[in-house]
């Protein structure tokens, strides 16, 4: 009979600093998590990766903003159960401690978001760990009007960038990733909205888009966006060269490999760096990322997997991938945005900067999942695919007053919108980004 061992030694490699946390301090957020009851984690209101222990027993808990996973160690004097937002920060310390033999990449696994984790006993053999949501926001709850649809959910984004603008230094520069579509564009007039309404300086504000080779898709939208609003002096674009920008750089800044997100996350890294070579001192900036999520924004005929039907009747498709319950469930990563948020949150933390996107809070999501999709489109595509345009703009003009000007998006995107060049620089075939990944942790640690 296999004899099990307690935890007895946890390593939380996360920084408490990532953590934005609106109504509650921290301690009380991690008794929270410890409680072991979902309800009270639900009630943390921010974003956040925490981890309680007590005894045999470790809990974890995150949102969709803040990525963390685990690996567990075997040690003579019991089992060590290290997490960190990354591969390699696990690597490392497992170097650090004489334990790196042990290590592989696939030996982690990510946290789900909106789950709680817990692990009662580690050790020989190892036990699953137990699965319990914490996020179950009421689907359908809205009526089916655009009108107060997009009212109500805007007014969820405008909420959460006002208690994000508080919390910073009151001179501190703010940046908008921007591209001029509709996730990044109602961001930006939100943000400056919020800017003027509170009394701010909104000299503060920067709209940064991304130039590659002296132009670009993005910024032609960008610069039309702006100048139909007479806002074109918050704009700055950031200028790079294609050859400046390396596939194995950016699947090593991700630590992933699923093309179209390596994809946005090159862009986002090539964005990042242009903006720290310009402003040193540069921190707080604030995205569109997880906004096509809430809305299904997705081609469906591009993925083999996914009929309407699919995507329509199940809860958060986009947001957590089939569930943590599901066969397709990968034991070392996540699913849909709880997975590929790392393109955009590894690229910002690895070069210094606090990134923040309102549509990935908790709020935000639970407006979105009460749209009543399945009235409003009626298994159509095409219905679905306009309707985000008319939900996000008839909100901002509810909220703001202005009306936010609504481009045709091009369909090959994927998260953070990207230049065709991108798309035709990088193969959508798996297999590179595969190899890629291989080769980066062949060498774990460094």
């Amino acid at each position: 009979m296999a004899v099990q061992q307690p935890v007895s030694r946890v390593i939380d490699l996360l920084d408490p600093h990532r953590n934005t946390l609106f109504n509650m301090s921290l301690d009380d957020a991690r008794d929270a998590v410890g409680s072991g009851q979902p309800d009270r984690i639900a009630a943390i209101d921010g974003q956040f990766a925490i981890v309680a222990s007590e005894g045999q027993t470790v809990r974890m808990a995150r949102t969709l903003g803040r990525p963390a996973r685990y690996f567990i160690a075997k040690k003579q004097a019991g089992p060590a159960l290290l997490v960190a937002d990354r591969i390699d920060r696990i690597a490392e310390r497992l170097r650090a401690e004489g334990l790196i033999d042990q290590f592989h990449p696939t030996y982690t696994r990510m946290i789900p978001a909106h789950y709680l984790v817990e692990i009662r006993l580690v050790g020989c053999p190892d036990p699953n760990p137990t699965y319990q949501r914490f996020f179950a926001p009421r689907r359908d709850a809205l009526p089916a009007d655009p009108d107060v649809i997009g009212r109500t959910y805007i007014a969820a984004v405008y909420n959460e960038i006002g208690k994000w603008l508080v919390r910073l230094p009151v001179d501190a520069p703010v940046g908008v990733l921007f591209s001029g579509g509709i996730d990044s564009g109602a961001v930006f007039v939100l943000t400056y909205h919020a800017i003027l309404s509170r009394g701010m300086n909104p000299g503060r504000l920067k709209a940064f888009t991304l130039s590659i080779d002296g132009g670009g898709d993005d910024l032609d939208q960008a610069r039309t966006f702006l100048e139909r609003l007479d806002l074109s002096m918050f704009h700055e674009p950031i200028e790079v060269l294609s050859t400046d920008i390396e596939l194995a750089n950016t699947v090593r800044f991700l630590e992933d490999y699923k093309p179209l997100d390596v994809q946005a996350g090159a862009m986002g890294v090539a964005l990042l760096k242009g903006i720290r070579r310009r402003y040193p001192q540069c921190r707080y900036l604030i995205d569109g990322d997880g906004g096509d999520e809430n809305l299904k924004d997705y081609p469906i005929e591009e993925n083999p997997e996914l009929t309407i039907r699919s995507v329509l009747n199940n809860r958060m498709l986009y947001h957590e991938g089939w569930g943590v319950e599901s066969i397709k469930h990968s034991l070392t990563y996540s699913g849909g945005l709880s997975r590929g948020y790392v393109r955009s949150y590894a690229p910002a933390v690895s070069l210094g900067f606090d990134g923040f996107s309102p549509y990935v809070a908790m709020p935000v999501i639970a407006a979105s999942e009460g749209i009543p999709f399945r009235a409003l489109v009626d298994w159509d595509h095409e219905k679905l695919y306009a309707l985000k345009g008319q939900v996000v703009s008839r909100g901002v003009r509810a909220v703001t007053g202005i009306d936010m000007p609504v481009f045709a998006k091009r369909r090959f995107q994927h998260g953070a919108a990207a230049p065709s060049m991108f798309a035709r620089m990088f193969p959508r075939d798996p297999a590179p980004y595969r190899r890629l990944f291989q080769m980066i942790h062949d060498q774990p640690g460094r």
